[in-house]
């Protein structure tokens, strides 16, 4: 069995890991790629690392869209609302990694993005895309979780939820460049990135609704504090999430537990005794997690190590595709990192 694919928004660094997946995936077959400010420029004048990189992007024209099983968007905020829904209302099975549709109500929506969403009917359709925490089955329209809220998420959902931790919450998360995507920005730029780090949108990041709201739709309703830093590596994301620990007696063999029973059976998302580090998970779709407990405070220390352009981004999208399509979970994703 062969699925069809398409990539959108080919040209940038999540459409590229996107491409790269798939073209080595054993079930889809990547037939088509868009990239509308880089249309009709080859595959291999983008992505030179890819391989057929005579390929041509296409302009991103509905009409032109070919007939596909599925269409992964990896387009700028607001670009995909428009086109995943006129995709999806053609039977195609849409894969959104953008923002357009994550949110499950308008009023959270502008509270994340400071403007009404263009379609708030439309809101509350899609499946939010984080495997590991929500079902995706019978699923056609997912949107994607976001790299920050998946390493958060995944850090402290399972002990919030098992009642061995309480809110308020507090993640500090740190991630590569790469995560800002590939847009000529001068505070990107190599000497205003490297030998340096930066926290950014402290206290409004647009990311902390986000995570309140996944945290909910697990059944905890609690605050987040969610403070970003930009360091100056490529890719790679770790988030420390810091919570009140609901019963003073816990240990961290508790904890574990929890992690363990959580992700049993997840072949994407492993449970470590030490602090995971970013270059343990490059390069691959695995997630690392663990926690701690200080007693001193009696606050647990959770964390989730992942790389942000794949099980952040697209690895997470195909993923979700074999879980959609009822292929084996982890098809054509590897596991393995690299370092140094």
């Amino acid at each position: 069995m062969k699925l069809t694919a398409a990539v959108i928004g080919a040209s940038g660094y999540a459409g590229g890991e996107l491409i790269r997946l798939l073209d080595a995936h054993p079930v889809f077959d990547l037939v088509w790629l868009g990239a509308h400010s880089r249309a009709g420029v080859s595959l291999g004048e983008v992505h030179p690392h890819l391989s057929e990189g005579d390929r041509l992007m296409s302009p991103t024209v509905p009409e032109d869209i070919p007939s596909v099983d599925a269409a992964f968007l990896a387009l700028p905020h607001g670009a995909s609302y428009g086109l995943g829904h006129e995709l999806a209302e053609r039977g195609t099975a849409v894969f959104d990694l953008g923002s357009d549709y994550r949110f499950d109500t308008w009023e959270r929506y502008e509270t994340a993005y400071g403007a009404p969403h263009p379609a708030p009917e439309r809101l509350g359709v899609w499946r939010y895309g984080l495997p590991e925490l929500f079902s995706l089955e019978g699923a056609r329209r997912v949107a994607l979780a976001g790299c920050y809220p998946t390493a958060v998420m995944l850090a402290s959902v399972p002990l919030l939820a098992g009642g061995l931790t309480s809110g308020p919450v507090v993640a500090d998360c740190l991630s590569g460049v790469s995560g800002a995507g590939r847009s000529l920005r001068a505070d990107l730029m190599f000497g205003q990135v490297a030998e340096g780090a930066q926290a950014y949108g402290v206290a409004t990041h647009r990311h902390r609704p986000e995570i309140e709201m996944g945290m909910e739709m697990a059944g905890v309703s609690t605050r987040v504090t969610f403070t970003p830093h930009l360091l100056p590596i490529q890719r790679g994301l770790l988030a420390t999430v810091t919570m009140p620990a609901a019963d003073p007696s816990v240990d961290r063999e508790d904890l574990l537990g929890i992690l363990g029973k959580a992700y049993e059976g997840r072949p994407l998302v492993d449970v470590v005794d030490r602090p995971p580090q970013t270059r343990w998970v490059a390069g691959s779709n695995r997630a690392l997690v663990t926690a701690f407990f200080d007693s001193h405070t009696g606050m647990v220390i959770a964390q989730a190590a992942l790389d942000n352009l794949l099980k952040g981004a697209a690895g997470q999208a195909v993923q979700a595709a074999n879980l959609v399509f009822g292929l084996d979970e982890a098809a054509g994703l590897g596991t393995t990192g690299w370092m140094p």
